[in-house]
């Protein structure tokens, strides 16, 4: 199985590297600076959550309240400004909701014995229902400009975004964390088998209870990034993130029964994906279809390893 991940992740590479070539042909605004720029931003926020994801599906566990978390992190800046708290201290109120939420989640599983499945559907909706309890319908908007700027402006002098700089530092601090590192080890331990890592000596309860405080502080992190991005925020934001963060984390060779995946399979989907709706919506194809992508990049990432799976193990029971 872990041979499937790393032949997985080059997979994954190689085909990224093929449609970013099919959509410098298919559409010659494709290449060009102030779409690279675009596509960045708008995988900002998918990224920062599917990288602790990742640890989380590869312990075992999943989290379907991201989007929402994210959303009621942004609506707990919104709903502080409103009310005349300190921007600064808003956004730190944003990250503590975050962190928050993925804490509920995490108590819920490891101290109640319920299934992450089942819990983060209920706190998806309870999370959002509270984003309209502090917003109402009406999004918060004309926040300071000299915060906000950072979420749509780029590096000067480049084509960046300021959020490429975060990416990049979660993204190398996932890499090294689930590779070089004890904890990796006991992710991957967890997730292949709990009942044996427990026995090892690994807490496994506090290892998941740290993943999912991760998750939902990365979530906040997001949630932070989302608000700066649209300058605002909204009772009904982020809807549909979380079915592009678990389709990426899939799609990069994360598998869904634990136990195994990599960081960089994980950025390549969340690119994957960012290039693939850049060239639709260049295209001029419907948000519908976009969804269409994401679904069948989720089904996909189910599927085709097992089936793979199952092919080599029937080759190997005949060549007996």
């Amino acid at each position: 199985m872990k041979k499937l991940s790393f032949s997985w992740d080059r997979g994954v590479s190689v085909f990224l590297l093929l449609t970013i070539i099919v959509g410098s042909f298919v559409t010659p605004y494709f290449a060009v600076s102030s779409n690279i720029s675009f596509v960045i931003q708008d995988i900002g926020e998918i990224a920062i959550i599917a990288l602790p994801m990742a640890f989380l599906i590869i312990a075992g566990e999943i989290d379907l309240s991201v989007a929402s978390t994210l959303n009621l992190s942004s609506a707990a800046i919104g709903f502080s400004f409103r009310h005349g708290v300190p921007f600064w201290l808003c956004v730190l109120i944003g990250l503590l909701t975050g962190l928050t939420c993925g804490l509920i989640n995490g108590i819920l599983v490891t101290r109640f014995g319920l299934q992450s499945l089942a819990v983060t559907i209920g706190t998806l909706a309870l999370f959002r229902g509270l984003c309209y309890v502090l917003l109402g319908n009406q999004p918060v908007n004309q926040m300071p400009d000299s915060w906000v700027k950072l979420g749509y402006t780029n590096i000067p002098h480049t084509f960046f975004p300021y959020s490429a700089i975060l990416i990049l530092i979660l993204g190398a601090a996932g890499w090294i964390t689930l590779h070089y590192t004890r904890f990796g080890r006991w992710t991957f331990a967890v997730g292949t088998n709990a009942d044996a890592a427990r026995f090892s000596g690994i807490p496994v309860a506090r290892m998941k209870l740290a993943l999912f405080m991760t998750t939902g502080l990365m979530s906040g992190v997001a949630g932070i990034v989302y608000t700066f991005r649209f300058a605002s925020s909204s009772p009904n934001g982020a809807t549909g993130f979380e079915l592009a963060v678990i389709a990426s984390v899939l799609f990069g060779g994360v598998s869904i029964a634990g136990g195994v995946g990599t960081m960089w399979g994980v950025l390549a989907a969340v690119l994957e994906l960012g290039v693939i709706r850049s060239v639709l919506q260049l295209l001029d194809v419907s948000a519908n279809a976009l969804l269409i992508v994401s679904g069948g990049l989720l089904l996909i990432s189910v599927v085709l390893p097992r089936a793979i799976e199952i092919s080599r193990s029937n080759r190997k029971i005949a060549a007996q």
